[in-house]
């Protein structure tokens, strides 16, 4: 079967490997559509970063590991053992390989796992023909939902996180900085979980118009002055009572203190790849609180449930339909030249 294998920066390639096999524990997914994610860009831009220089813990995989972790497709092969999924189901799949015996583990918080890994970076992911994966991380789709809908359950259950995490409040001000995929979704789900007003942070004129077409209260242009002074002005002074930071960039960690008011909870959900420096005092004198936020335990049945009914809409993000060879020019490569014209690309093998 054909897949896109990383093999190291800049180099991922569409090649014939072996098709696996459902072995004891495992599921077995005839792959529909798997979307393209940030970390699949870090991935190729600068990696490894999350791919294991060394054999995984868990998995014992090493690069080369074909990538993609935000798939659905049907089931055609379970393991022996297998009980909660069966030939013929609709899926998709956490990404989060986890070893259930630590104390994070035990905990519920299977997202912070002692010997975490992921679907697509430390086993065999989404961007092939088929892909095998633990049974635990298999989830069933609702017939109603579309297979597009299908493979965003995924980047939409670390929206959901992240909005449990900034325990938000039915008539809560909340701030989003950036409005790519995560920021759309995030911004999606603070709606539907009772956020007063959303105010969204963003430069790209597209992706401006696109965050108001879903539903932003108001979106402001960093390039266009003191986002915090805009804020304060749309609130009565008040500002944001939940801000999440969806971009992963200093400047963007100012622009969330800038728009949080006293109180207020921030939640780091961007992905940093250098240090962001910030003048602690803005957060101690008016009691501020930082908060990160990873992947997602236990996440996906409320994305699911999202997506289902509707309240979240993933229709205006799929910017693009691709097939399998051609990843790299339609799929990597359009989404790091031309982000002004892209949210979420998918792949079809």
């Amino acid at each position: 079967m054909k897949a896109a294998v990383w093999y190291g920066q800049k180099d991922v390639r569409v090649i014939d490997v072996p098709e696996p096999k459902a072995t004891p524990g495992l599921v077995k997914i005839k792959v529909t559509y798997c979307g393209i994610c940030g970390s699949d860009l870090h991935e190729y831009l600068k990696g490894p970063i999350i791919i294991p220089s060394k054999p995984h813990p868990l998995t014992g995989k090493m690069p080369p590991v074909t990538l993609g972790h935000e798939f659905c497709g049907q089931v055609v092969e379970t393991g022996e053992g297998v009980t909660n999924i069966k030939t013929g189901d609709r899926v998709t799949a956490d990404a989060c390989l986890v070893c259930h015996e630590c104390f994070w583990c035990k905990k519920g918080q299977y997202n912070l796992c002692a010997k975490l890994g992921s679907t697509g970076l430390c086993q065999d992911g989404g961007f092939a023909s088929y892909v095998v994966v633990p049974a635990y991380t298999c989830y069933k789709l609702p017939p109603e939902m579309s297979d597009e809908a299908g493979a965003f359950v995924e980047p939409l259950a670390v929206a959901t996180h992240a909005v449990k995490r900034g325990r938000i409040i039915p008539g809560d001000i909340v701030a989003v900085v950036g409005s790519g995929p995560i920021g759309l979704l995030v911004m999606q789900v603070a709606k539907a979980s009772g956020a007063s007003k959303v105010f969204v942070v963003e430069p790209m004129e597209s992706r401006k118009k696109l965050a108001a077409e879903l539903g932003a209260t108001k979106v402001y242009d960093p390039s266009q002055g003191d986002v915090g002074k805009m804020i304060h002005q749309d609130t009565d002074g008040l500002r944001a009572d939940l801000v999440f930071e969806c971009v992963g960039k200093p400047e963007t960690v100012d622009s969330a203190i800038k728009l949080s008011g006293k109180g207020a909870r921030i939640v780091i959900v961007g992905i940093f790849s250098a240090p962001a420096p910030f003048h602690f005092a803005r957060m101690q004198a008016h009691e501020k609180e930082l908060i990160g936020s990873s992947a997602y335990p236990n996440e996906f049945p409320a994305a699911i449930s999202f997506l289902a009914d509707g309240r979240v809409n993933i229709k205006p993000l799929i910017t693009g339909k691709i097939k399998l060879n051609e990843i790299i020019e339609k799929g990597f490569n359009e989404l790091l030249e031309h982000p002004e014209r892209n949210i979420k690309i998918l792949v079809s093998p």
